[in-house]
């Protein structure tokens, strides 16, 4: 099973799959992954005494830090925040997937993939829906919603099947094609043909 962070990683760059399978003990750990996790830590803690407005709600309920896991899926993982609500238009009891974020970067579609798995996850796990999710911004404490669609969908089964093909046959992905990436990425060491 993949964790959903790898997909997102995957969607950043394919090759980030080839080497967490196919070399898995040689992860590098950068200061700035340390700074991440220390500020999700900081994160959850006021996530409890913070209320749903932020994300546009009057009424709910929420728990943090929600394991997950789908057979059916291959995946697995933690999603930082859920909320159980139904302050929506239809009044329908709903599930909303939140993730923190510790950057000011406009939402890419990685991102937006992982918390797509997420819902896909909570729905499996629950039968409630979840059409809708956010981003969590930590520096800008700014939430953005993203609606789920069919081509997302799409996009991320897609993604799990060439991430399989990746493990199963261990081939070397191309890298990303946006070289700007390849500046931060922990692996850039690895990578000599870019």
């Amino acid at each position: 099973m993949f964790i959903v962070t790898e997909l997102k990683q995957y969607n950043y760059c394919p090759r980030l799959i080839y080497y967490h399978h196919c070399l898995p003990d040689v992860r590098p750990i950068t200061a700035k992954m340390k700074l991440g996790q220390a500020a999700q830590t900081e994160e959850e803690a006021r996530a409890a005494r913070r209320s749903l407005r932020r994300y546009g709600l009057a009424d709910g309920n929420y728990e943090t830090n929600q394991y997950l896991a789908s057979e059916q899926l291959g995946l697995r993982g933690r999603v930082d925040l859920v909320i159980k609500t139904n302050d929506n238009s239809a009044g329908e009891l709903e599930l909303i997937p939140v993730d923190y974020k510790d950057s000011t970067r406009q939402v890419g579609n990685h991102f937006k993939l992982q918390l797509l798995a997420y819902a896909l996850l909570l729905t499996e796990q629950t039968g409630l829906p979840a059409k809708r999710g956010f981003i969590y911004s930590i520096p800008k404490r700014r939430a953005t919603e993203i609606k789920f669609s069919a081509r997302m969908k799409k996009t991320l089964q897609r993604s799990l099947e060439i991430m399989q093909t990746i493990v199963l046959h261990e081939s070397l992905p191309e890298p990303t094609k946006q070289r700007r990436k390849c500046e931060v990425c922990e692996f850039r060491r690895f990578c000599n043909d870019v």
